[in-house]
């Protein structure tokens, strides 16, 4: 029988405010919502307002069976609210509401002991647009086993120091593709191909993990010197919101359980591809749709309990 993994994430919970409804989001707490379905034991460390949407999201994480104990309460600050608009293809782009719970999360004990215990620490970058959090980050970053950097740039919330300060820090970045191209433009980089600006970063930061997303044409998984491949499926896409984030918790899961990198990648993508004709970011995902969607692929599903 398999180790159970057990893994934190690090940064912004709040809610994606759309035209007529509201969704729980936040990069990190849609990771950690879809790792816990997969059967990883996860816990986040965030923080949120004292106030009703506070209140919703640790609901939310509980009956999600997500370890909470780590995120703090600010009497002073609300909690994150993010306004999304989606474009006709629905695309988002995002609002987000300055300063919020999240940015400032305070470095504690409790949170130093979560991270060195855990198999892995998922971090981005927006939680790094206020020094409180960039600085417990930063602390964390120093007891962690394994450091997964989802860069996940949101404009005009970062800068070109901090971004590549959490680059050199990681042993496994995801990307979206042009998030690759700037930072590649931004490192002077003079390669033409996906894959050459994807063993430049590797290479630049000493990192043997580099994934890039290429919405709906699947992604590309760069893991000890080889690559790997997919090319996507066809789906109606609903909205792409928390899609990037399933597709990160799905590689995690199955790289680090030991599973074939091109099975991770084409699992990986199959729930990205689910997570984007539904709406909202964390929908439940049945173990015959992944089936369904792998049924040409000679490899079978591992035996994972989706819950």
């Amino acid at each position: 029988m398999k180790k159970k993994l057990t893994g934190v994430c690090f940064g912004e919970i709040l809610f994606d405010v759309f035209l007529e409804h509201k969704k729980i989001g936040g990069a990190p707490l849609n990771v950690a919502s879809r790792l816990s379905s997969l059967g990883v034991d996860v816990a986040m460390i965030s923080a949120i307002g004292n106030d009703e949407n506070g209140m919703k999201l640790t609901d939310y994480l509980n009956d999600a069976g997500i370890n909470t104990k780590a995120i703090q309460i600010k009497e002073n600050y609300p909690t994150g609210v993010v306004n999304v608009i989606l474009n006709e293809k629905g695309n988002a782009s995002y609002d987000i509401n300055y300063p919020s719970a999240w940015d400032k999360i305070e470095y504690s004990d409790l949170s130093n002991t979560i991270v060195a215990k855990a198999d892995f620490f998922v971090y981005g970058s927006l939680s790094s647009r206020d020094t409180v959090s960039r600085n417990t980050l930063d602390e964390l970053l120093k007891v962690a086993k394994y450091k997964i950097f989802d860069v996940n740039l949101r404009a005009p919330h970062y800068t070109k120091k901090n971004v590549l300060e959490l680059l050199e820090a990681a042993d496994f970045i995801k990307f979206n593709d042009e998030e690759l191209n700037e930072i590649c433009v931004d490192l002077h980089s003079n390669k033409k191909s996906l894959e050459q600006n994807i063993k430049f970063i590797a290479e630049k930061t000493n990192t043997p993990i580099v994934c890039v997303t290429l919405g709906s044409h699947g992604a590309v998984l760069y893991c000890n010197d080889t690559f790997y491949h997919n090319c996507g499926f066809k789906v109606s896409v609903v909205d792409t919101v928390g899609s990037g984030d399933s597709f990160l918790a799905s590689l995690i899961t199955m790289l680090l359980s030991g599973e074939d990198p091109q099975y991770a990648i084409n699992f990986a993508s199959a729930i990205g591809a689910i997570v984007a004709q539904n709406e909202g970011a964390n929908p439940i995902i049945s173990s015959s749709e992944i089936e369904e969607f792998l049924s040409g692929f000679s490899q079978k599903l591992p035996q994972y309990e989706i819950v």
